[in-house]
């Protein structure tokens, strides 16, 4: 028996080629999938083959440092997938409104092939209110004999929420979803808010591609899930887990552990699982700075930002001060009172918590997937 499985490059801009050649991946011996902006590049390369276990390839956003190939087999986004559905209350017609080369979007791709539904997909051009607008007719026939439902990042879903304030046609097209799943990133309060003053269900996700998807809805690990703590770090266990990195022993190594017997995906976050087993996600490891010798974490202070100030598309980087060592600087297109944000985050987090300073840049540059791009955004801080 062959130990590789040849792989197809499809471009995700044809989510309909991705879906078909998902489906011979997952329920036939096709090929596996890297579904990637594009299609096949020669700037770009994949390799020819992949373990034959292999059902798929993610090529992960890389939103913090170099990206990397993630491999899942067919039984780990079938059973995730799965999980989806039942926690949901069952199938239902899915607006595709993420790129079909990032993990949700192939998992909206993947719940429909469960279901034997085809997904509605976002047409052509810029994410927004007119894109939701446009497919409303389609939304309300479907919703004729089955749930309809979306997945989105925090950005997106905050546009058609703040629209649906002064808009009457993106409202009522907006309460058409049984539940909209966002993850990818921290989730504003202000964001699940103003969906559920509007009647919308958000279902806050957390996951990874490495973990198949959002595994843990409303901090609550779904069926088959285990969140734990390794080395400090939260850890994923059970069937959805990713079979590693290709060509990339050494990091899956590190990453997926076996612990007493359980095999274990350690992330880079941080956070805190109580006794009854729910989880909150501090944040990223790699967002914790040392400021005046004390650790300050940085999706804190922008948590508090955005949530309880209200600096709407405001983040919070790390830079560089003679005395502190590092400080959290905001970055952001809208102007913030500074005074009182160091005041409010002072008085939360500590004095080494208070943002040393705030630049103002024409736009949040931001990932394919919706993310912003910290990587883009640390460079707008000079030391």
């Amino acid at each position: 028996m062959s130990t590789t499985r040849p792989l197809v490059v499809v471009d995700a801009t044809d989510p309909f080629a991705v879906m078909q050649a998902l489906r011979l991946a997952l329920f036939h011996d096709g090929p596996a999938v890297l579904p990637r902006l594009g299609g096949a590049q020669d700037t770009r390369t994949a390799p020819f083959d992949v373990p034959s276990e292999a059902a798929v390839v993610i090529e992960t956003s890389g939103t913090t440092g170099k990206p990397k190939r993630v491999w899942l087999s067919a039984d780990a986004l079938k059973v995730s997938a799965q999980s989806h559905l039942d926690a949901l209350g069952g199938a239902g017609v899915w607006w595709l409104a993420l790129p079909t080369s990032y993990i949700a979007g192939v998992q909206v791709l993947t719940r429909s092939l469960l279901a034997g539904l085809s997904p509605i997909v976002h047409p052509p051009g810029p994410f927004g209110p007119a894109s939701l607008l446009e497919v409303e007719s389609e939304l309300r026939a479907a919703k004729k004999t089955s749930p309809v439902y979306s997945a989105m990042v925090p950005a997106q879903m905050q546009r058609l929420v703040d629209a649906a304030q002064s808009d009457s046609s993106v409202s009522d097209a907006l309460m058409l979803f049984d539940a909209v799943l966002v993850g990818g990133q921290a989730i504003p309060q202000r964001l699940v808010d103003g969906a559920a003053g509007l009647g919308v269900r958000v279902i806050r996700t957390y996951g990874s591609a490495e973990t198949a998807g959002g595994c843990v809805w409303d901090g609550e690990p779904l069926a088959g899930v285990t969140v734990g703590e390794v080395d400090g770090r939260l850890a994923v266990a059970g069937k959805i887990l990713a079979g590693g990195y290709v060509d990339d022993p050494v990091v899956t190594e590190k990453r997926f552990v076996v612990v007493d017997a359980v095999r274990w995906y350690v992330t880079d976050d941080q956070g805190v699982v109580h006794p009854d087993g729910t989880v909150r996600v501090v944040g990223r490891v790699d967002d914790v700075i040392v400021s005046g010798g004390k650790k300050v974490s940085l999706a804190e202070v922008e948590r508090i930002l955005v949530d309880e100030l209200g600096c709407a598309q405001c983040v919070v980087t790390a830079g560089s001060h003679d005395e502190w060592g590092q400080v959290p600087v905001i970055v952001g297109p809208h102007g913030v009172d500074l005074d009182n944000v160091r005041a409010v985050i002072g008085a939360k987090l500590g004095p080494q918590a208070r943002p040393d300073r705030f630049v103002l840049v024409p736009e949040i540059p931001l990932l394919a997937s919706g993310k912003p791009d910290r990587v883009a955004i640390s460079t707008f801080v000079s030391p």
